[in-house]
């Protein structure tokens, strides 16, 4: 039996470390994300977004730029006021983030499921899909 190298055990070890620390990175990246959300903070907002991002709304059909995700928060502004969200990351692996977060409004919520990708800190690409008219499953 051949012994296991030391070298390849530290660039493992090392190679771990750098997935764990850029795991918790997107995490950080995401936490940001709905923090600004919530508060429709525009600047924030934009600041975690690639200039090139596409955010896709599966249930309406809608790919939006960074530009046009900006200007639509005038109109999630009023939607978002009295309300909270709450997410969970349900796996995050090579540079993607899956989210389940639930949308809890005054008046009804909603639960997603959101996958993000995470490059050179910033959200590159966005997919949100209804998974249920409420958060009972959250």
């Amino acid at each position: 039996m051949r012994r296991i190298s030391w070298r390849i055990i530290l660039a493992a070890a090392l190679l771990m470390s750098s997935l764990v620390r850029a795991s918790a990175d997107d995490g950080a990246i995401i936490d940001r994300w709905y923090s600004a959300l919530l508060v429709a903070d525009r600047t924030e907002l934009s600041e975690l977004l690639a200039d090139d991002v596409r955010m896709k709304l599966d249930d309406i059909g809608v790919v939006q730029t960074k530009q046009e995700f900006i200007a639509s928060i005038d109109e999630w502004q009023g939607a978002v006021a009295g309300a909270a969200i709450r997410h969970r990351i349900e796996k995050s692996e090579n540079g993607e983030t899956t989210v389940l977060a639930c949308y809890d409004f005054p008046s009804s919520d909603t639960l997603m499921r959101e996958t993000f990708t995470v490059a050179g800190g910033r959200i590159v690409a966005s997919t949100q899909t209804a998974v249920a008219q409420d958060c009972s499953g959250y």
